[in-house]
Order: C-alpha cells, then sequence, then structure tokens
C-alpha cells in the first residue's frame, strides 16, 4: 500500500470509529447546526423585476436606464381587448373602454394611459388648432359618430398597430407605470389593482376578450413562476428521490437517512441564503431542487459500498467503516469539483446565475458535512437488515466490466465515432432568447402575450433615442427629414409592425394649420413654424398625455419606437447593427447610437452571458482537472480525466441541436454546471482503478473490472437520481429552469456513458501490454482494498 493512501486510510477508519462511538451527540450537533442555517428562511423574498437578469455594468442596462432617465421611467400594462364578433365600434364598448381608461389612472404608479378614447387628436377649427379626446365624454357615438372615429382612428399611424389594429377588430388600453423601485410589493400591488379592473370588464363584457400583458405583468410573470415552481418541483422532487432510493437501495433505514441528509443540505443552503440577503429569482428558485439532487450523490456512494460489504457477509459496523474508508477521498473531491463548477456561475453576466451557483456551492458543501458525519452516524442507530449473496455472484456491472474489457477495441472505436458526428452536429444551434417564450403556454402571462401579439401588436421592442444638433433641434427641418426617413427604413422591415415617431406628430399638424387639407400632410419646412406647431400643440395637450415620452426636457432630442413581430434577438441584433449604419451614415447627430429597451437587453444577454461563462467553464475546468491530478497523484490520470469530463456536454448539444435546435441563457451555465457533476463519475472510478492497481498491485484490466464492481452500481444509481432530479426540473414553468434541466439531465445522461465506455478503454488502452490480465486471479472486493 502506498504511504498516502495507508495515511489517509488509518485516519479515517479512526475517525469513522470515532463518529460511530459518538452517533447519538453527532446526529444532536448536526440537527441543531441545521436548525441555526435554516432559520434564515425566514428572511428570503422574491424579486419582481427583470432587470435583475442584468449586471451594473451590462451595456444594454446602462443605455436602457439612460434613456428612461432622459425622456420618463416607464414601464407599461397593456389591457387588449377583442369582440368575439364585429369590430371596436361598437357605442357600448367605446362607453366601457372610456371608463376604464379613466379608472386606469388609479392603477398604483400609474402616470400616463393611453387608448383610442383618450388620444389627443388635432383637427382645423377655422383658424384655430382644436385638440380633443378622439372619444369625448359627451360623445354621442352614434352612426355618424362613429364613422368619424373609426376614419380618424384607422388613418392616425401613431396608433394604428399599437392602440387598434387594421382590421378594427382589437383595441388596447396601454397604462404607463413608474416604479420608485423601492419595494418588492410595487409590481404585486399594480397587477392586483389591473387585473381587478380587467376582471371587472369581463364581467361586464363576456362577450369579447381581455389580455393582460406589458413589462410589468412580465415582472409580476417572473415571480409567479418561481413562486409555483418553489410550491411544486421540490415536493415532486423529494417523492421522485423517494421512490428511486426505494427501488434502487432496496433499503429503509438508508432512504431515510438519506432523504434527511438531502432535506437538511437543502434547508442549511436556503436559510444561509436567507442571512446572507439574497433575493430569490425563477433562476435561483431552483437551488433546492438541485441541491436535493446533488445531495444525495455522496450518501449514495457510502451506503452502496456499506450495503455491499454486508451482503458479503461484513457486519454493519465493520461495512460502514470499510465503507467510509474506501470513499471518504471521492466524496470529497466529488463535492469539491461540484463545488467548484458551481461557484464558476460568478462570472456570469447574469446576477440570478450567480446566486444559484452560490446558493447550491454552499448545499453541496453541506451536504458533503452531511454525508461524511450526519449520515453514518444515523446509521450506526438505525436498524439495517440485508440479503446476503453466495460467494461468486456475478451482478450486472461484472458483465458490463467483461463485455467492456473483452471488446475494448470496437467499443472504443464506436464511442469515438458518436462523440465526432455528435460534435459535428453541435454548429446547427441557433442562439435565440425571447423573453416571452421564457414561459410555458400555461402561464396566463404568455397566454396573454401571445394572443396580443396576433391579433394587435407585440411586446418587443427597440428603442432609439436620436440627437438633434442642439437644444431645440427636434424643429429642424432637416433634422426631421432625417428623422423620417429612418422611421420609413425601419417600416420597410417586414418584422417591424409600428413605429412611434414625433414627425407623425409635425406632419399631422402641418395638415390641421393648413385646413385639415390632407396635400399638406408633411413636415413642416421652416424651424420657427415648426417649433411654433409644437408650442401650440403641447400647450393644448392635458395633463399626464403630454409628450416627455417622445422629446426630452430642452427639445434636443427624440425617442422613436419600434415594435416588432415575434421575431428572434438574432434577428433583432441584426436590425440593431444595420440600423447603427445607417444612423452613422444619414445622420451624424446621432452616430454611434445603438437601440435600447427590454427585448434589447434580452436579445444580447444570452451572447454576454455565453462569453463570460467560457472564462468560468475554463476556469472551472483548469481548477477541477488540477484537483484531480493532486488527488490522483498521477498527471497521467488527471490527463485522461479530461476526456470523459468534456466530451460529454458536447454530445449532449449535438443531441440537442438536433431535437430542439435552439438554445438561450440557460445553454450558457449547463456547461460549467454539468463539468462539476460529471466529474463525481470519473473521480469515483479512477479512484477504485488506483486503489486496485496501487495497493494490490492488479493489472490494469483486474482494476477495471474491479473500478466496475465496486463502484459501478453507485455510479449508475447515482446517475439515474440525478437525471430524475433535473428532469424534475424540466418541468418548470419557467423555460429557462426547464432548459436548463433537460440540458443538464442530457449531459448527464451522456457523462455515465462516456464514464463505462469511453474511460475504461482508454485505460485499458494507455496502460498497453501491461493492461493484459497475467495469470493471476482477479481481487476481490475486500483483497483489494486491504
Amino acid at each position: 500500500m502506498s504511504q498516502g493512501t495507508g495515511w489517509l486510510d488509518r485516519h479515517v477508519t479512526g475517525y469513522a470509529e470515532w463518529l460511530i462511538r459518538w452517533r447519538w451527540a453527532v446526529v444532536a450537533v448536526s440537527l441543531v447546526i441545521a436548525l441555526a442555517a435554516a432559520a434564515g428562511g425566514q428572511f428570503l423574498g422574491f424579486s419582481t423585476n427583470y432587470r435583475v437578469f442584468f449586471s451594473p455594468q451590462n451595456p444594454q442596462l446602462q443605455a436602457f436606464e439612460s434613456l428612461q432617465r432622459i425622456y420618463v421611467r416607464e414601464d407599461n400594462i397593456s389591457i387588449v381587448i377583442r369582440p368575439h364578433q364585429g369590430n371596436v365600434f361598437q357605442p357600448g364598448l367605446l362607453r366601457d373602454v372610456r371608463a376604464l381608461t379613466e379608472d386606469a389612472w388609479k392603477v398604483p404608479y400609474a402616470t400616463r394611459v393611453d387608448s383610442l378614447t383618450n388620444f389627443q387628436n388635432s383637427t382645423a377649427e377655422g383658424d384655430d388648432l382644436a385638440v380633443r379626446d378622439l372619444v369625448p365624454a359627451d360623445s354621442p357615438l352614434d352612426a355618424a359618430d362613429l364613422v368619424r372615429i373609426r376614419e380618424a382612428a384607422l388613418a392616425e399611424p401613431l396608433i394604428r398597430d399599437r392602440l387598434i389594429a387594421p382590421d378594427a377588430r382589437t383595441l388596447s388600453v396601454n397604462i404607463t407605470v413608474t416604479l420608485p423601485l423601492k419595494s418588492e410589493t410595487e409590481v404585486p400591488e399594480s397587477m392586483a389593482y389591473a387585473r381587478r379592473l380587467v376582471d371587472g370588464f369581463r364581467q361586464a363584457h363576456p362577450e369579447v376578450r381581455v389580455a393582460l400583458t406589458g413589462s410589468v405583468a412580465l415582472n409580476h410573470a417572473f415571480s409567479e413562476s418561481a413562486e409555483h415552481d418553489i410550491a411544486t418541483l421540490v415536493p415532486l422532487m423529494y417523492g421522485v428521490l423517494l421512490l428511486v432510493m426505494g427501488v434502487l437501495l432496496r433499503s429503509i433505514a438508508g432512504t431515510v437517512a438519506t432523504l434527511l441528509v438531502i432535506g437538511l443540505s437543502a434547508a442549511s443552503a436556503m436559510g444561509l441564503a436567507g442571512w446572507l440577503g439574497i433575493l430569490l429569482t425563477p433562476p435561483s428558485v431552483t437551488a433546492p431542487t438541485i441541491i436535493l439532487t446533488l445531495a444525495i450523490a455522496d450518501s449514495i456512494h457510502i451506503l452502496i459500498t456499506m450495503l455491499q460489504n454486508m451482503r458479503r457477509g461484513a457486519d454493519k459496523r465493520t461495512a460502514l467503516v470499510e465503507s467510509l474508508r474506501i470513499n471518504f477521498e471521492p466524496v470529497f473531491l466529488t463535492s469539491l469539483t461540484t463545488f467548484i463548477g458551481f461557484l464558476s456561475l460568478n462570472f456570469s453576466d447574469a446576477p440570478p446565475f450567480r446566486d444559484l451557483g452560490n446558493i447550491t456551492a454552499i448545499g453541496v458543501a453541506a451536504a458533503w458535512i452531511y454525508s461524511i458525519g450526519f449520515l453514518p452516524a444515523l446509521m450506526a442507530i438505525l436498524p439495517v437488515r440485508v440479503k446476503q449473496r453466495p460467494i461468486g455472484y456475478a451482478g450486472a456491472m461484472d458483465r458490463l466490466a467483461d463485455f467492456v474489457v473483452g471488446r475494448r477495441r470496437a467499443v472504443l472505436a464506436v464511442m469515438v465515432a458518436v462523440v465526432a458526428v455528435l460534435v459535428a452536429l453541435v454548429p446547427r444551434i441557433e442562439l435565440n432568447d425571447q423573453f416571452v417564450n421564457y414561459f410555458d403556454r400555461s402561464i396566463p402571462f404568455r397566454q396573454d402575450t401571445d394572443f396580443a401579439m396576433e391579433h394587435l401588436s407585440g411586446i418587443y421592442q427597440a428603442q432609439w433615442s436620436l440627437p438633434a444638433p442642439g437644444p431645440g433641434g427636434i424643429s429642424d427641418p432637416d433634422y426631421l427629414a432625417r428623422v423620417e426617413d429612418f422611421a420609413d427604413w425601419l417600416r420597410a422591415h417586414d418584422i417591424v409592425v409600428h413605429v412611434q415617431t414625433i414627425t407623425d406628430i409635425f406632419s399631422r399638424l402641418n395638415k390641421n394649420m393648413h385646413g385639415d387639407d390632407p396635400a399638406w400632410y408633411r413636415l413642416p419646412q421652416e424651424r420657427d413654424l415648426a417649433a411654433q406647431y409644437l408650442l401650440l400643440f403641447e400647450m393644448s395637450l392635458p395633463y399626464g398625455l403630454d409628450l416627455n415620452n417622445q422629446i426630452n426636457v430642452d427639445k434636443s432630442a427624440t425617442r422613436i419606437v419600434a415594435t416588432l413581430e415575434n421575431i428572434t434577438t438574432n434577428e433583432l441584433r441584426s436590425l440593431d447593427d444595420a440600423a447603427a449604419v445607417w444612423l452613422s451614415e444619414n445622420l451624424p447627430s446621432a452616430a454611434g447610437t445603438t437601440a435600447s429597451g427590454p427585448f434589447v437587453m434580452f436579445a444580447y444577454i444570452a451572447k454576454r452571458n455565453i462569453e463570460g461563462m467560457l472564462t468560468g467553464t475554463f476556469a472551472a475546468f483548469v481548477l477541477i482537472s488540477l484537483t484531480l491530478m493532486a488527488a490522483l497523484r498521477s498527471v497521467r490520470l488527471g490527463l485522461i480525466s479530461l476526456v470523459p469530463n468534456l466530451v460529454p456536454a458536447f454530445m449532449a448539444f449535438g443531441v440537442w441541436s438536433v431535437l430542439v435546435g435552439q438554445i438561450g441563457l440557460a445553454s450558457s451555465v449547463v456547461t460549467a454546471t454539468s463539468l462539476g457533476i460529471i466529474v463525481d463519475a470519473t473521480v469515483h472510478f479512477l479512484s477504485k482503478y488506483q486503489r486496485a492497481r496501487r495497493t494490490s498491485g492488479a493489472s490494469a484490466e483486474q482494476a477495471v473490472r474491479y473500478a466496475f464492481s465496486t463502484v459501478g452500481t453507485a455510479l449508475w444509481v447515482t446517475t439515474a437520481v440525478l437525471i430524475a432530479g433535473f428532469a424534475v426540473l424540466s418541468l418548470s414553468t419557467f423555460e429557462i429552469n426547464a432548459s436548463l434541466g433537460q440540458l443538464t439531465a442530457l449531459t448527464l445522461f451522456m457523462g455515465i456513458v462516456a464514464d463505462f465506455l469511453l474511460l475504461p478503454t482508454l485505460l485499458l488502452l494507455l496502460a498497453g501490454r501491461g493492461g493484459r490480465d497475467s495469470e493471476s486471479t482477479l481481487p476481490t472486493v475486500q483483497q483489494a482494498a486491504e
């Protein structure tokens, strides 16, 4: 036996015997520590702001915040209304839409309400400019009035495709909400009031479909999805783990002890997150589910080895001590590599993933402590009965070992071919992150938003703030002409549904001041005249319906808002790049201006996150590799381990390219997190392989068979549990979490395939002739361990 291994075995054996002697005290102290940590759970809360996905250094967030400081900080709630039959120009419906518009001003934090009924329609009355609601309170809404309203609404580019559909069958009431961002109750308060308004309107008009969407609804959907996941996925996870462990372990005591370990680990991690003041978000709220999944691995390895020894005739105490002696080092290493993998999420550009990584890393550390302390102490107390197996019993792992050893070259060739094909498919994947698609179709926000985009207009917007040449410059005819050209350039794109621009107001005012002659619907050609038109119009606007959402205070810039179809983020980035080129060539004062807005931010977040996580994954990869080389005390084995650790992620993405074809924000963290988990199986297999080689002089073939015999069952059991756990996560109503679960489960499956088929064949190949069995027989588990 090597000196290092012997020293560690002696100390672990002494620790195990001490643990059994003081088992009651260890269990009591563990419970006290867990309760103290879990007490912090009372401080946990949910974030209700989509901005939490962006770090303060995110350039798209900085640009958006700058835009909102220039104009007004605004989020919105949009109430979309569509009659089942007929159009919206019905007297009763219009009256109630007007009432709904007036009531919408009472929504908490509402600063503006825009609808068809209160649109500030300007007309000529002799030499005067008249500005009034399109549907005034005293409107008769008779046949002639309805014709007037319809013609004005459908002819007005400011509201067509934004507040009313071109087919006149759908309209919206848009509530601008200025959130102070001082309390997490702001969004729920606004949404609760808006929902009461919508419910009342539905009751009064059962003949219409009413949808509720907008950025505030998006915020609320994030928190509701998180609350739904934590209420459903964690109990479901416990049920799945109970079923899987009961079937695979076939030990009531082992199942109970493991459930307690994972429960204490998750409770400790979430409690410590509360003590640290971490706010939960849809990604980080999955931490308990992931911890429950990961925490089980350490316990499974310790329990399976213990039960195997008992089935071979050892008493419980001896089997428990032996299990700790054999598994202490690999369990520590696997916990350390998983810990490193999740800590690497701190390289993510999205803070929720940093929180997910930190909370899960805490849970992994807690799981290791409970697995080597609380678990064996509890097992020493609980009664354990197992059915002994006859000497010479050959299990499934022994048969698999015979297959791999006997057909090593063929197995290796097939694995290399499969890996090559799957890796070649990876470039087919398209990067796409549409935030509406973050939510399952069962979520009301997703249903309502899909409805709004289908029948009226989307919630995807790109905004540009176009500087003019100096204060008051927005009235400059040359500037206005170039802004109008840019708006027309945007409208020429099929993906653009609507463009809101101040030039439409200038053209309408010019027509109004020329007796509403349609021939004068064009931009004024004199700066002073344009400025006078604008001043006259602004003075006629009621409170709350001014132009501060389109022009800045000193009138040196104007905002253009393009509403887009349900496009991919790749298409939006292409539009942004093309717009930047157009502006630099045609509007010098706006050179360097790029698009902004929530959709723009989400369009770039996956790309930025992938760039950040490349650094994080590389750092984790280097640390894990160095750790394995140091722990295994072998550079050669450390290098061999790199193959089964890296290959599974590429294989999984290759399969994903065929099944799904698109990846988003979740994919950027899968490689880093799964790397730390996949390493677990590699570490356990290599540690058993090396133990047989060093401690009993076994050949490579004997060592491979020993590794399969001693740890093979534990590996496929833990992998099955991990896959089941992440499969539960795939049931999340939040697409990022579901994709994370699906991709990680797929990667773990590829990982166990690589560890069972690729790793042993590589070990045998690189062992060369020295790897072939001599005439000596394969050592038993007990012999190799001694």
